[in-house]
């Protein structure tokens, strides 16, 4: 009862106080049509008449009809009882089975079984006030409109018959066969069929959930436009962000500023300034301060580039595998390892990462380097790394000795976090400083081979074999300085990224330390006609 009385009070002062404000001009005499019967009591109520049986008025271009009405001439106005109808034109009717009528005011108080119909809307509720001047009606104890396919309900609402429009408060509910939307205030545009939201607001939609406190519904097309942090989930996908479109029909998904993106099947997260997603097809598209963290290891990876593509194949299917590409300035890091690229490209089902582009990877004190580097995982735990072209691994000891492996090609194989074995290919140059059990280094060993294995347990080298060696041991302090760095050898500790929030900082190579081009050789070309004869 309180809140009824609350909502009739925000209602009276609403729409009465704003009338207020614009003088009403005076309302012309109500003219009766037809009664089957008249009577009035000239001394108990000189100015009421009371009409009964088939009771027709009419009011500047309206026709009301009832059962009985009481009709007060003075003040212009009447009361309808029992099958109130109102009709204004072919476009507007409005039912009930008690009516007040003002006709100075023009406004009508229905109550009980109240319909108001105007063209293809229809309005239902027990307590409704309708200005004629205005063109407009607003119901305070719950009403609901229905609009073609859409049903609208609310514990407050007012409808406009000049420009069709609504607007519904307080525990409002969309209803379609496609989808339902709940929310706490919504303007509805019964032409455009444009609904708009403001504050909490949700909308169900198959397997798709939107939630916006400020945004607009195509309840025809399914297209949103969502403000101020609003969010998307559909299955196991999350999206957020300060704007955000969405298209029902063809399922893209975009999002502007500072945007979350979360793939929970896959255990990603994407943020960035701008995110594109198909739902149809899987294909992805970010950028922006661009970042991917997966974190389907212990240790969450936290990888960068300027921009991020998604592509998926199979969809829909137990087969189903994406690939992610990554374009310039990549950077990752997490606990365990740290890289820097060019660019990468992921294949989640052949599980390999490749990284183009001058990449260099880092794990603890060692760094490995080449013109591309293929990583290979088992499940989400690295098995196996391949260094495809002037590779070279640096093991730090200390500011200025440094274990030194290079070749044409590295294998890098792991057990866990760890590194076991490393393998290197083809004009093998080794710079090694061995230790002896109480740690303390005691020469140089600097040797050439086509073929080393390293193999490594608890971090720490166990055995080396190689194949037709040649090289020369020197003690430390008779060590050449020429013979203590490889040719190729660099050490670029300070590109590497040192904690996640440093991803997005790029440091480029210091200049004349990037990596030669590898020059592939081609077959010269033969044709007859360059044969001197």
């Amino acid at each position: 009862m309180a809140n009824s009385l609350l909502l009739l009070l925000l209602s009276f002062f609403l729409v009465m106080g704003i009338r207020a404000k614009n003088a009403r001009p005076q309302g012309k005499k109500i003219e009766l049509r037809h009664a089957d019967k008249v009577s009035y009591d000239q001394y108990r109520n000189p100015d009421e008449q009371i009409f009964v049986g088939n009771v027709v008025f009419f009011h500047d271009g309206v026709l009301l009809y009832c059962d009985s009405a009481n009709f007060y001439q003075n003040s212009n106005s009447f009361e309808a009882f029992g099958n109130v109808r109102m009709v204004q034109g072919d476009t507007l009717s409005l039912v009930s089975r008690y009516l007040f009528y003002d006709g100075n005011s023009q406004i009508a108080q229905a109550r009980q079984e109240v319909v108001l119909k105007h063209r293809t809307t229809t309005l239902y509720t027990d307590s409704l006030n309708y200005d004629r001047m205005y063109d407009e009606g607003y119901f305070f104890e719950g009403g609901k409109l229905v609009d073609n396919d859409n049903v609208l309900t609310s514990d407050w609402g007012q409808y406009e018959t000049s420009t069709r429009k609504a607007l519904f408060n307080y525990n409002v509910r969309l209803v379609n066969k496609d989808y339902e939307l709940k929310s706490d205030t919504l303007r509805y545009d019964t032409q455009t069929k444009l609904a708009h939201v403001s504050g909490p607001s949700n909308i169900l939609s198959g397997n798709t959930k939107i939630y916006s406190e400020n945004g607009d519904f195509n309840t025809v097309s399914k297209n949103a436009v969502l403000l101020d942090r609003s969010v998307i989930v559909n299955q196991e996908q999350q999206m957020v962000g300060d704007s955000l479109v969405y298209d029902k029909e063809t399922g893209i998904s975009e999002a502007f500023g500072n945007i979350f993106y979360e793939d929970k099947g896959n255990k990603n997260i994407f943020t960035g300034d701008y995110f594109y997603y198909e739902e149809e097809t899987g294909y992805g598209l970010a950028y922006g301060t661009a970042q991917v963290k997966n974190y389907s290891e212990k240790d969450t990876l936290f990888l960068h580039a300027d921009t991020f593509k998604i592509y998926t194949y199979n969809i829909r299917t137990d087969s189903v595998y994406r690939i992610m590409n990554g374009y310039y300035h990549v950077r990752s890091f997490r606990e365990d390892i740290q890289s820097v690229a060019d660019s990468f490209s992921y294949n989640s089902k052949a599980k390999v990462l490749y990284e183009y582009g001058n990449p260099i990877l880092w794990s603890e004190n060692r760094q490995i380097l080449g013109e591309e580097i293929r990583a290979f995982f088992n499940d989400s735990t690295m098995d196996s790394v391949r260094i495809i072209n002037q590779a070279l691994m640096v093991e730090r000891i200390d500011s200025i000795y440094y274990n030194q492996v290079a070749g044409a090609e590295m294998r890098v194989y792991f057990e866990g976090n760890n590194m076991s074995e490393c393998k290197v290919m083809n004009n093998v140059l080794v710079v090694y400083f061995p230790m002896d059990n109480d740690s303390i280094m005691t020469g140089m060993n600097y040797s050439e081979t086509s073929l080393l294995r390293l193999f490594m347990e608890n971090r720490k080298m166990k055995k080396i074999w190689t194949r037709e060696v040649q090289g020369t041991f020197y003690p430390l302090f008779f060590a050449p300085k020429e013979k203590m760095y490889l040719p190729n050898f660099a050490w670029f500790d300070y590109m590497r990224p040192r904690d996640k929030h440093d991803i997005f900082v790029w440091r480029a190579k210091e200049k004349g330390k990037e990596l030669k081009k590898t020059v592939r050789r081609e077959m010269p070309f033969q044709s007859l006609q360059n044969i001197k004869r």
